[in-house]
């Protein structure tokens, strides 16, 4: 058995192996097409980008033609570099470092020397191509937007650098690539396919047809259209509201967690990120360090959320059973918590839970966040069941949008105060401030505005996202995941009442519209700057929450406006505004409309920037200073 057993194998073994060359060699087409590599060119095909479109079927991102310029180093000989420069507006440095660029990138493949050429560049140089050897022409789609607005909300399309060709053969050398935005987030959806031909060459490297009468080209497959949760004129709006303010706004639809709008300012206009201007535009918009309009502040920037966080304390001292909606607090312009420590309040009298909120009393959410602290003997063991319930309403977390940039946010746990303390000793005193949205407290625009979404759901809320709808696929299901917080749907109610009381009789009631039942809570937040080595305090920023209308919620918003001021002054108005906008698709109230649009803020934020050199506006994280804490609501 022995004796035929290794023969056995033997033969086997070489039947296989004649069998994989008899393959290899005279069956597989493609791996000969590989081997005959140098005689064969590769032409790319790029295919069209997908479109973009609102909530409402408007069309905000299509595609117009471009033009690039590919060169082969190895096949240049004996060109007019003068000639050549000219006809292409660029001067023979440009040209040397050019061609460097592409000999270090492959002497013999093609790579991008000039793109985004425009119809008239590209129509001059096909005139007298063939003078230039070794370069030719790649037609592309680049982005044509259909409207000024939702920069950040798109992104942009550029040249992937070489760390994205190491990491995903997909892409080539001068391949297109979203970056930012839904660009970047749905890149694969919108991107399409790329299609394929093979050429074949004779030796003289002419082209002599299709390789194998085109068997193996691939054609270009279109990218899907995407559907935006995003409305357009409710995004529009925004951005003309915040014109020469710097700021945020939110809007959420709260049964859905769609984002209706996604503002940031100040903006720019995404068209100016096409073309050969690009490079330069964007460079210029990345060096404004004071303005920032790179920076999506809906999503990025972190602030002490101010006022409109006292919703989530008192929420949370109901569901501790420290208080009810009657429980009495006495208010004397504030109230004194420890020896020599004061919070500031415009209230005077008994505060319960109703009047505590539409007068954003200081001294009655003070109180109870203590009570709700104190209710444990351990004042680590109370902070982390108090982050526990707040992080529930998605603070202090990414959340999980799909959007490529974010920022966590803050709720203090224990884990913080042993940081601050490292030796202990800390209690309910130390951290009070935490109770009106100061302290250690921080949170994006986006994270306040689903907050006050979910108190409008009573208790629930979907993660926010900015997709609604994919042509040939499929939205991600977690979207359509229910999140419940930690607190109790009964205790809503009263928080509900009293936050539509805040627009009849408490500090927004300047801001009603008729027949327009609003929840809202105006805020507040310490604003500080370092100039010349020493921390300012700069004028407050201006914040506002709301949702309506309050039987049957269709919107809930957070808006943030920089140096604004008091919460009911730049920012309530703006989000009263973009109430209406949105339920009535029309405005009445064109007295704040005027006030808004004319209001600017430019002086005061230039006030400052006289002195320093710095960025001011890149301290995101706010936090009082002295032993006085509390701003007065108006």
């Amino acid at each position: 058995m022995r004796k035929v057993l290794l023969p056995t194998i033997i033969i086997i073994s070489v039947i296989l192996i004649v069998m994989r060359l008899f393959y290899l060699q005279i069956i597989d087409d493609e791996l000969k097409l590989k081997a005959e590599n140098n005689a064969i060119e590769i032409i790319y095909e790029y295919p069209e980008r997908g479109y973009i479109y609102d909530r409402n079927g408007k069309l905000l991102v299509a595609n117009q033609p471009s033009y690039d310029i590919m060169v082969t180093p190895r096949e240049v000989k004996n060109i007019d570099t003068t000639e050549f420069c000219d006809l292409l507006n660029i001067t023979k440095e440009d040209f040397i470092k050019k061609m460097e660029k592409a000999k270090v990138y492959s002497p013999r493949l093609p790579s991008v020397f000039l793109s985004q050429l425009n119809k008239k560049e590209y129509a001059g140089f096909q005139e007298k191509q063939r003078k230039f050897q070794g370069f030719e022409i790649v037609k592309r789609s680049l982005r044509d937007y259909q409207v000024k607005v939702a920069a950040n909300v798109f992104g942009s399309i550029t040249q992937v650098n070489q760390r994205t060709i190491d990491k995903n053969p997909y892409y080539q050398s001068g391949d297109l690539i979203g970056v930012q935005g839904v660009e970047q987030s749905y890149e694969e959806v919108l991107r399409g396919v790329k299609g394929v031909k093979y050429r074949q060459k004779d030796k003289f490297n002419r082209d002599i047809g299709a390789y194998k009468q085109g068997k193996f080209d691939v054609k270009a497959v279109r990218g899907e259209d995407i559907t935006l949760t995003i409305d357009a004129e409710l995004q529009q709006y925004g951005e003309e509201l915040m014109v020469n303010k710097r700021g945020g706004i939110v809007a959420l639809d709260p049964k859905t967690g769609q984002i209706l709008a996604l503002v940031t300012a100040p903006s720019y206009d995404p068209s100016i990120l096409v073309g050969r201007q690009r490079s330069k535009n964007y460079t210029k918009l990345y060096r404004d360090s004071i303005a920032q309009p790179l920076f999506d502040r809906g999503l990025l920037a972190q602030y002490a959320p101010g006022s409109p966080f006292k919703i989530v304390t008192g929420l949370i001292a109901l569901q501790e059973g420290v208080i009810d909606e009657n429980t009495t607090v006495m208010c004397h312009h504030g109230f004194s918590y420890a020896r020599g420590r004061f919070m500031r309040c415009h209230g005077f009298g008994p505060h319960q839970l109703h009047n505590g909120i539409y007068n954003s009393c200081n001294a009655y959410f003070g109180t109870v966040y203590m009570r709700t602290i104190n209710k444990y003997l351990k004042p680590p063991q109370a902070v982390d069941i108090w982050a526990k319930h707040a992080k529930s309403f998605g603070l202090g977390d990414f959340m999980g949008y799909d959007l490529p940039t974010g920022k966590r946010g803050l709720i203090p746990t224990s884990k913080t105060y042993k940081r601050i303390y490292p030796n202990g000793g800390w209690r309910s005193t130390a951290i009070v401030s935490n109770a009106i949205g100061q302290g250690e407290v921080l949170a994006t625009p986006i994270q306040l505005a689903n907050m006050i979404a979910t108190v409008a759901n009573r208790g629930y809320y979907y993660t926010p996202h900015i997709i609604k709808y994919i042509k040939g696929g499929k939205i991600d299901p977690k979207f359509r995941e229910k999140h419940t917080t930690t607190i109790d749907r009964k205790y809503f109610a009263p928080v509900i009442r009293g936050l539509h009381a805040v627009y009849t009789n408490g500090t927004a009631s300047h801001l009603q519209i008729d027949g327009i039942n609003i929840c809202g809570k105006t805020g507040t937040a310490e604003n500080f700057a370092r100039i010349g080595g020493k921390k300012v305090q700069l004028k407050d920023h201006s914040i506002f929450v709301a949702f309506a209308p309050m039987e049957n919620p269709k919107i809930a918003l957070a808006v943030f406006v920089e140096n604004g001021g008091f919460g009911a002054t730049i920012a309530g108005p703006i989000a009263t505004l973009m109430i209406e906008k949105y339920v009535r698709k029309k405005i009445t109230r064109t007295d704040l409309e005027k006030f808004i649009l004319n209001k600017s803020l430019e002086a005061e934020y230039n006030r400052y920037t006289k002195k320093t050199n710095d960025s001011l506006y890149n301290n995101r994280e706010i936090k009082p200073v002295g032993d006085t804490i509390g701003k007065l609501e108006l």
